[in-house]
Formats: structure tokens, C-alpha cells, sequence
């Protein structure tokens, strides 16, 4: 599929409808999405994107890392607008950015998944599809077309290896390239905004979040042969025992790799990683990449920010696999930042939830435009000419908490 002429196409058409009397019905102020999703929202549907552990600090020192690194521009660089383009597992990306998985999508737009995977497939993004999904893995696909899409796993513990293995081949099926597994959610954090509103999306009977379980062949199986009956005749235990399915916790151990590894032919990303030491260990066992994320501060608690540990791990094991980061993305700069500190794909996670909230499949396009014309407008005035290693590097950043 042909990509986009230029992320700059979007700023043309803004200023060309300007000279109609038209103005976006989205603000380009990113940091306003929040507050305009908020207005937008039930209140439990927003506690629940916003919500993060304890009181916050995971969430606020993800932040707080990026404002310690500025850019350091070049003058006179010749060149048109930097080539966007990235390669990951031996594959080439349009963008070194995707949409990380979050579930649930229905309880923030009735279009859900549906709509995001939509508009990931037109603006050429990746999409990553959550075990959480309210939609299922085909009807995900269905809708992301010939898009670029990956499956991250929730991980049932070996006991149901088999709805493990049903889950990886329905993704292989329906097209998903890369298997991300998630390593810190085998419970849920403790997230004050979800406990104030006594908020689980995962138990309630409208059923969101638990339809890759419902649609699972091995698991209605096996839900039949416990209870004699099926699921749709008793869907509210059907859904709490998938939801202890894949949120059974107790984590797995390094040695489990080898059952997934068994099972999935494709790339291999473990999500979750926040040391050198995990991230050794993840070459050692023969992973292909890893994703530094501590899952937006919304697992755990009094966490260092993610980009502060990307430099020593990218050190470490940069050259063993590819890495890719999540955790306090929000703006075009912080994208470039990033990927100057070692990663080579950048996961957008509430931004795009809150341009879903905002105005459907039209809102999460218009967020991964202009996330896209930040990040392309900051490289092409810092003299930046592509995303390429050996242009955008530690070199066109200084510390600026010295």
C-alpha cells in the first residue's frame, strides 16, 4: 500500500480548509486531548484509560524523562523531508510508530477496535490487537484490511496451554506478523480511579474486554465440558472465568518462552522489560525483540520512567534484537527523543484512546497525523534526514537536568 506523500499533507489541508472558513474539529494541541476526552466520557470509561498505580509516580516520572533530554538542531542540512521509513524483523515499516494494545476500545467509542484498526490500516501504522479486545481477533483483521498488525498476548498460565496455542494460531490465521507478550500484567494494578468507581470492564455483563475468550473454540470447549452448557447460556461466569484465564495471578518463568516459541512461527516481543538484566536475559532465550515499557505506570507504582533505563538497555542488547518503547509518549518531540535513545519503534497509547473517545475511527486518524507532522516537522528543522541510526542518535540530544 502507498504511504501518505508527507505527514505534511494533513497541515495543507488544515490551512486550505482555513481559507473556507473551516477549522479542525479536533484541537492539534496534544496535551488538551485528555481533558477534552474527559468531558466526553462516562466517568468510568475515563478513569479507566487515565487511571494509573497508586499515586501516580510510575505514570508522572515517565514524563518527567523526557523533559530531561532537548534536542540539538543542525544548520544547512540540504535535503527534503526525512524518510520515515524503519525496518523491524527484517520487514519495512512506513512509520517507526504503532498503536499500542489497549483493550476494551467499546467502552470509550461504540466502534471500538473496529474503528481504530480502520484508521491504523489508512494512515499505515501498525496496529496491535490486546487479548483484551471487546472485538475479535478476525474481526479485527477483517477490518484493519492488508494494514500491518501484531498480536499481543495476555498469558494464560501452562495449564491452559492449549487456549494459549488456539489464541496463536487464530492470530496467524488472521494475518497478525508479530506475538508481543505482555510480562507485567498477570494481575491487575492497583488503580485508584477504577476502584473509586468499583469500575472492572473485564466482569461486567455487556461483556467488553473478554471477547477473544467468548469467540475461542478451545475455550468454549472447555467451558462446556466444566459446566454442560454453553457460553452463551451462562455468559456472566463464562466471562469472569476467561478473565482469570488470562489475568491468572502468577507469572510465568523464562523457561515458558519455549512453549510460545513452539507455537508461533513469526517474531517474537517481550513487553515489559525495564532492566539490562531482564533484557540479557530475553537475548539469552532467543526472543527477537523486547519492548522497554513499565505499561504506561499503570501497573505498578513508584516506578523509574521507561526512557530513563532505554539508553542502558538499547547499549546493552541493541545490537542482539530490536527494541522497541512505550510509557509517556506524547508528542511529536518525544517520539524523535526515543528513537535517538535506542528504540526503533515507538508504541502511542492514550493519544490515540482519546482521539477514539473524541470522534471515532476520524479521531484516531487525526491523532496519528498529527503525531506524525510533529515528529516530521521536529526532525526536518533539527537537520534530521531520516529515522535511520545513523542519523537520529544520542548525538542531536543533550541532558538538560544537569
Amino acid at each position: 500500500m502507498a504511504a501518505n506523500p508527507t505527514p505534511f499533507t494533513y497541515e495543507n489541508e488544515v490551512y486550505q480548509a482555513g481559507l473556507r472558513g473551516e477549522t479542525p474539529p479536533i484541537t492539534f494541541n496534544c496535551l488538551d486531548w485528555e481533558k477534552l476526552a474527559e468531558d466526553r466520557l462516562p466517568k468510568n470509561s475515563y478513569g479507566y484509560v487515565w487511571g494509573s498505580a497508586g499515586v501516580r509516580d510510575t505514570d508522572t516520572n515517565n514524563k518527567k524523562a523526557f523533559k530531561k533530554w532537548g534536542i540539538v538542531p543542525s544548520r544547512l542540512v540540504a535535503g527534503d523531508f526525512p524518510d520515515l521509513k524503519t525496518s523491524l524483523f527484517g520487514e519495512t515499516y512506513e512509520y517507526p510508530i504503532a498503536i499500542a494494545p489497549v483493550g476494551v476500545q467499546r467502552i470509550f467509542h461504540q466502534d471500538g477496535e473496529i474503528a481504530t484498526a480502520k484508521a491504523a490500516h489508512k494512515e499505515h501504522v501498525t496496529y496491535i490487537l490486546s487479548t483484551a479486545s471487546a472485538t475479535s481477533i478476525e474481526d479485527v483483521a477483517k477490518a484493519n484490511e492488508n494494514g500491518s498488525r501484531w498480536y499481543q498476548l495476555y498469558w494464560p498460565q501452562n495449564e491452559n496451554n492449549e487456549i494459549t496455542a488456539s489464541l496463536l494460531s487464530r492470530a496467524k490465521a488472521a494475518g497478525y506478523k508479530v506475538l508481543v507478550v505482555t510480562l507485567d500484567t498477570h494481575i491487575v494494578g492497583w488503580r485508584p480511579s477504577d476502584l473509586d468507581n468499583a469500575y472492572n470492564p473485564f466482569i461486567r455483563p455487556d461483556n467488553i474486554g473478554v471477547a477473544l475468550g467468548l469467540s475461542d473454540p478451545v475455550y468454549r470447549r472447555k467451558f462446556h465440558e466444566k459446566h454442560g452448557k454453553t457460553v452463551e447460556e451462562d455468559v456472566e461466569t463464562a466471562a469472569t472465568e476467561w478473565t482469570q484465564t488470562v489475568f491468572p495471578g502468577k507469572s510465568h518463568s523464562w523457561e515458558d518462552i519455549k512453549f510460545l516459541q513452539e507455537h508461533w512461527e513469526g517474531p517474537i516481543v517481550l513487553k515489559g522489560i525495564q532492566t539490562v538484566a531482564d533484557a540479557k536475559k530475553a537475548v539469552e532465550y532467543g526472543v527477537q525483540g523486547i519492548v522497554v515499557s513499565n505499561h504506561g505506570g499503570r501497573q505498578h507504582d513508584g516506578g523509574i520512567g521507561s526512557l530513563d533505563v532505554l539508553p542502558e538497555i538499547a547499549d546493552a542488547v541493541g545490537h542482539e534484537l530490536e527494541i522497541i518503547f512505550d510509557s509517556g509518549v506524547r508528542c511529536g518531540a518525544d517520539i524523535a527523543k526515543a528513537l535517538a535513545l535506542g528504540a526503533k519503534m515507538i508504541l502511542i497509547g492514550r493519544p490515540y484512546v482519546y482521539g477514539l473517545a473524541l470522534k471515532g475511527e476520524q479521531g484516531v486518524q487525526h491523532v496519528l497525523k498529527s503525531l506524525l507532522g510533529d515528529f516530521t516537522s521536529t526532525l526536518h528543522l533539527s537537520g534530521i534526514s531520516s529515522v535511520s541510526p545513523a542519523q537520529l542518535n544520542r548525538t542531536i540530544l543533550r541532558r538538560t537536568d544537569a
